[in-house]
């Protein structure tokens, strides 16, 4: 019989860029691949944000940088990635995880200001930040791109036209990119969070949550951030070397439940 292979379970020494990650989802990945062992790039719009997140993952004993990035500005993206990957010596793990809430009526005066303001972020900084990843994740031994979507790109909600379309093409985007970067190694995969507890949530009173989370969700609770940044550490580590294309719901069953 042949023995089983022995596939790393460990992110220890890999460099991970994770973009948006001075709160919520991003702000949990970073600090959960840091612990575990992953040098991470923290990244967003305020680079005093940035350093905060990066200055607590010291703290634990962890390696991180910080760097304000701007995921809507694409030289800001080109000039950026290769310093990021120079100081980390190289990238392994990207994850798209930037973005902005976008609910507007589709005949409201400002909806086309909200699709310009929204789409850069939400779903163009995607191929950008890949593109100029992708000479670094070709000499990695374990290349990764997690793109962070959302369950309003499989089921959506009035007046989120601007962010379901956005999510949808990241979906779309992901499948893609699999199928184009399969035959390198480089794996690409989509999660779709459900209703979980982060800035863009906050607003929500408890009440109309705990409502929200009975009604349609199977585990009946908001999750949290580090639910979310858990599975996507689970889809960068070495042993998920053959899990591609796939779109992956973390949202408590909402998408399972009918009634």
């Amino acid at each position: 019989m042949d023995p089983v292979p022995d596939l790393s379970r460990s992110v220890k020494g890999l460099a991970a860029l994770v973009t948006g990650a001075a709160s919520g989802m991003g702000r949990a990945t970073a600090c959960v691949f840091a612990r575990e062992g992953a040098k991470v790039a923290v990244t967003d719009v305020r680079l005093e944000d940035c350093e905060a997140v990066a200055a607590e993952i010291r703290r634990e004993g962890g390696e991180a940088y910080a760097w304000a990035l701007d995921v809507s500005d694409p030289a800001a993206i080109g000039r950026l990635v290769p310093e990021i990957a120079d100081r980390l010596g190289g990238l392994d793990c990207i994850v798209n995880n930037a973005g902005v809430s976008a609910s507007v009526a589709i005949d409201a005066a400002n909806y086309e200001q909200a699709w310009e303001r929204a789409l850069p972020i939400l779903l163009t900084a995607h191929p950008r930040v890949i593109r100029a990843a992708l000479p670094y994740l070709r000499r990695s031994k374990s290349p990764r791109i997690v793109n962070i979507a959302s369950t309003e790109a499989l089921g959506a909600t009035a007046r989120d036209s601007v962010y379901a379309a956005a999510k949808a093409g990241v979906t779309g985007l992901t499948r893609a990119l699999a199928v184009e970067l399969g035959k390198e190694g480089i794996t690409v995969n989509c999660i779709c969070p459900g209703p979980i507890n982060t800035g863009m949530t906050r607003g929500i009173p408890d009440a109309d949550k705990t409502t929200f989370a009975n009604r349609r969700t199977a585990l009946r609770r908001y999750g949290e951030p580090e639910e979310v940044a858990h599975i996507t550490l689970s889809l960068c580590l070495p042993a998920a070397s053959y899990i591609t294309g796939a779109t992956i719901p973390v949202d408590g069953g909402l998408m399972a439940r009918n009634a």
